[in-house]
Protein backbone atom coordinates (compact mmCIF):
# COMPACT_ATOMS: atom_id res chain seq x y z
CA UNK A 1 0.00 0.00 0.00
CA UNK A 2 2.84 2.85 0.73
CA UNK A 3 3.75 2.07 -2.96
CA UNK A 4 0.46 3.04 -4.15
CA UNK A 5 0.01 5.75 -1.53
CA UNK A 6 3.90 6.90 -2.97
CA UNK A 7 2.41 7.00 -6.23
CA UNK A 8 -0.89 8.43 -5.92
CA UNK A 9 0.35 11.71 -3.70
CA UNK A 10 3.23 11.73 -6.18
CA UNK A 11 1.28 12.75 -9.26
CA UNK A 12 -1.51 14.62 -7.07
CA UNK A 13 1.49 16.93 -5.71
CA UNK A 14 2.50 17.15 -9.88
CA UNK A 15 -1.26 17.27 -10.81
CA UNK A 16 -1.94 20.83 -8.76
CA UNK A 17 1.24 22.49 -9.36
CA UNK A 18 1.45 22.03 -13.11
CA UNK A 19 -0.19 24.71 -15.17
CA UNK A 20 -0.17 24.49 -19.35
CA UNK A 21 -0.68 20.67 -19.37
CA UNK A 22 0.84 18.73 -22.15
CA UNK A 23 4.21 19.50 -22.95
CA UNK A 24 4.37 21.98 -20.21
CA UNK A 25 4.63 19.98 -17.58
CA UNK A 26 7.35 18.35 -18.63
CA UNK A 27 9.82 20.09 -16.23
CA UNK A 28 8.17 19.12 -13.16
CA UNK A 29 7.89 15.45 -14.29
CA UNK A 30 11.82 15.50 -15.01
CA UNK A 31 12.40 16.95 -11.67
CA UNK A 32 9.60 14.73 -9.85
CA UNK A 33 10.01 11.73 -11.05
CA UNK A 34 13.81 11.34 -12.52
CA UNK A 35 15.81 13.76 -10.12
CA UNK A 36 14.12 13.44 -7.29
CA UNK A 37 12.49 10.10 -6.84
CA UNK A 38 14.76 8.46 -9.64
CA UNK A 39 12.04 6.50 -10.77
CA UNK A 40 13.06 6.82 -14.31
CA UNK A 41 15.53 8.35 -16.60
CA UNK A 42 15.11 11.17 -18.76
CA UNK A 43 15.44 9.21 -22.06
CA UNK A 44 12.68 6.90 -20.87
CA UNK A 45 10.51 10.10 -19.99
CA UNK A 46 11.20 11.27 -23.36
CA UNK A 47 9.68 7.65 -24.68
CA UNK A 48 6.94 8.04 -22.55
CA UNK A 49 6.73 11.41 -23.97
CA UNK A 50 6.51 9.90 -27.74
CA UNK A 51 4.17 7.26 -27.01
CA UNK A 52 1.84 9.20 -24.87
CA UNK A 53 1.70 11.20 -28.04
CA UNK A 54 0.58 8.53 -30.07
CA UNK A 55 -1.78 7.41 -28.12
CA UNK A 56 -5.49 8.69 -27.33
CA UNK A 57 -6.12 10.73 -24.47
CA UNK A 58 -3.76 13.93 -22.58
CA UNK A 59 -0.12 13.39 -22.82
CA UNK A 60 0.86 13.63 -19.02
CA UNK A 61 -1.90 11.45 -17.90
CA UNK A 62 -0.82 9.27 -20.19
CA UNK A 63 2.65 9.39 -18.68
CA UNK A 64 1.71 9.02 -15.85
CA UNK A 65 0.17 5.36 -16.28
CA UNK A 66 3.40 4.43 -17.75
CA UNK A 67 5.17 5.32 -15.06
CA UNK A 68 2.72 3.89 -12.92
CA UNK A 69 2.73 0.47 -14.67
CA UNK A 70 6.28 0.36 -14.70
CA UNK A 71 6.56 0.92 -11.06
CA UNK A 72 3.68 -1.33 -9.74
CA UNK A 73 2.33 -2.90 -12.07
CA UNK A 74 -1.30 -2.89 -13.43
CA UNK A 75 -2.88 -1.10 -10.31
CA UNK A 76 0.00 1.09 -10.09
CA UNK A 77 -0.69 2.52 -13.57
CA UNK A 78 -4.25 3.35 -12.25
CA UNK A 79 -3.47 4.71 -8.78
CA UNK A 80 -0.74 7.12 -11.07
CA UNK A 81 -3.50 8.26 -13.61
CA UNK A 82 -6.71 9.09 -10.48
CA UNK A 83 -3.48 10.90 -8.76
CA UNK A 84 -2.67 12.70 -11.45
CA UNK A 85 -6.08 13.65 -12.73
CA UNK A 86 -7.88 13.82 -9.63
CA UNK A 87 -6.66 17.92 -8.21
CA UNK A 88 -7.72 18.90 -11.81
CA UNK A 89 -11.09 17.47 -11.86
CA UNK A 90 -11.57 19.24 -7.74
CA UNK A 91 -10.51 22.50 -8.94
CA UNK A 92 -12.13 22.63 -12.33
CA UNK A 93 -15.23 21.36 -11.03
CA UNK A 94 -15.17 24.16 -7.83
CA UNK A 95 -13.94 27.08 -10.64
CA UNK A 96 -17.02 26.12 -13.10
CA UNK A 97 -19.36 27.42 -10.59
CA UNK A 98 -17.72 30.87 -10.67
CA UNK A 99 -15.94 30.60 -14.42
CA UNK A 100 -18.98 31.98 -16.10
CA UNK A 101 -19.72 34.50 -13.37
CA UNK A 102 -16.28 36.27 -13.69
CA UNK A 103 -14.90 35.65 -17.36
CA UNK A 104 -16.20 38.55 -18.34
CA UNK A 105 -14.56 40.92 -16.02
CA UNK A 106 -11.19 43.27 -17.54
CA UNK A 107 -8.95 41.56 -14.75
CA UNK A 108 -9.68 38.47 -15.27
CA UNK A 109 -9.20 38.67 -19.53
CA UNK A 110 -5.79 40.40 -18.45
CA UNK A 111 -4.77 37.53 -15.74
CA UNK A 112 -5.66 34.89 -18.88
CA UNK A 113 -3.94 36.86 -21.69
CA UNK A 114 -0.91 36.80 -19.11
CA UNK A 115 -1.32 32.77 -18.33
CA UNK A 116 -1.17 32.25 -21.80
CA UNK A 117 2.21 33.85 -22.61
CA UNK A 118 3.35 31.94 -19.80
CA UNK A 119 2.44 28.51 -20.97
CA UNK A 120 4.03 29.20 -24.71
CA UNK A 121 7.39 29.73 -22.41
CA UNK A 122 6.74 26.72 -20.69
CA UNK A 123 6.26 24.38 -24.54
CA UNK A 124 9.20 25.97 -25.23
CA UNK A 125 11.52 25.15 -22.58
CA UNK A 126 9.96 21.65 -22.85
CA UNK A 127 10.85 21.48 -26.86
CA UNK A 128 14.20 22.55 -25.77
CA UNK A 129 14.80 19.81 -23.20
CA UNK A 130 12.98 17.32 -25.87
CA UNK A 131 14.85 18.47 -28.99
CA UNK A 132 18.42 17.68 -26.60
CA UNK A 133 16.73 14.17 -25.84
CA UNK A 134 15.30 12.92 -28.57
CA UNK A 135 17.39 14.40 -31.68
CA UNK A 136 20.21 11.74 -31.57
CA UNK A 137 22.02 11.65 -34.93
CA UNK A 138 21.37 13.76 -38.60
CA UNK A 139 19.05 10.80 -39.37
CA UNK A 140 16.56 12.44 -36.72
CA UNK A 141 17.52 15.70 -37.09
CA UNK A 142 15.72 15.13 -40.78
CA UNK A 143 13.15 13.48 -39.58
CA UNK A 144 12.47 16.38 -37.15
CA UNK A 145 13.15 19.36 -40.28
CA UNK A 146 10.54 17.20 -42.46
CA UNK A 147 7.99 16.72 -39.96
CA UNK A 148 8.17 20.49 -38.76
CA UNK A 149 7.70 21.78 -42.59
CA UNK A 150 4.79 19.38 -43.30
CA UNK A 151 3.19 20.47 -39.62
CA UNK A 152 3.50 23.85 -40.96
CA UNK A 153 2.72 23.86 -44.96
CA UNK A 154 0.69 21.32 -45.22
CA UNK A 155 -2.50 20.09 -43.65
CA UNK A 156 -1.52 16.35 -42.75
CA UNK A 157 -2.96 15.01 -39.92
CA UNK A 158 -0.55 14.69 -36.54
CA UNK A 159 -1.53 11.44 -36.67
CA UNK A 160 -0.40 10.57 -39.89
CA UNK A 161 3.01 12.51 -39.38
CA UNK A 162 3.90 10.32 -35.93
CA UNK A 163 3.00 7.39 -37.66
CA UNK A 164 5.10 8.16 -40.67
CA UNK A 165 8.07 9.44 -38.63
CA UNK A 166 8.04 5.79 -36.51
CA UNK A 167 8.27 3.75 -39.91
CA UNK A 168 11.14 6.52 -41.02
CA UNK A 169 13.15 5.79 -38.10
CA UNK A 170 12.33 2.14 -38.44
CA UNK A 171 13.92 2.05 -42.05
CA UNK A 172 16.63 4.37 -41.00
CA UNK A 173 17.72 1.79 -38.48
CA UNK A 174 18.06 -1.87 -39.67
CA UNK A 175 21.24 -1.94 -37.66
CA UNK A 176 19.19 -2.09 -34.25
CA UNK A 177 18.17 -5.19 -33.33
CA UNK A 178 15.55 -5.58 -30.55
CA UNK A 179 16.25 -4.20 -27.43
CA UNK A 180 19.45 -2.89 -28.38
CA UNK A 181 20.11 0.88 -27.08
CA UNK A 182 21.92 3.26 -29.57
CA UNK A 183 25.46 4.28 -28.71
CA UNK A 184 24.77 7.93 -27.44
CA UNK A 185 22.18 6.61 -24.79
CA UNK A 186 24.47 4.15 -23.58
CA UNK A 187 25.65 6.30 -21.46
CA UNK A 188 22.45 7.07 -19.62
CA UNK A 189 21.70 6.88 -15.73
CA UNK A 190 20.38 3.64 -16.20
CA UNK A 191 23.34 2.36 -18.11
CA UNK A 192 25.66 3.72 -15.80
CA UNK A 193 23.74 2.13 -12.94
CA UNK A 194 23.76 -1.16 -14.58
CA UNK A 195 27.38 -0.86 -14.75
CA UNK A 196 28.13 -0.17 -11.57
CA UNK A 197 26.31 -3.52 -10.23
CA UNK A 198 28.47 -5.57 -12.33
Amino acid sequence: MKKYAELFLAFAKIGVTTFGGGLAMLPILQRELVDKRHWTTEEQLVDYYAIGQCTPGIIAVNTATFVGYNRAGILGGIVATLGMIFPSFVLITALSAFLATFSGMEAVKHAFNGIRACVVALILMSVIKLGKKSIADSKCLIIFLVVLALSLFSPVSPAILVILAGVTGLLLRPDLKAGQVPEKNQDSPSADSSKEEK
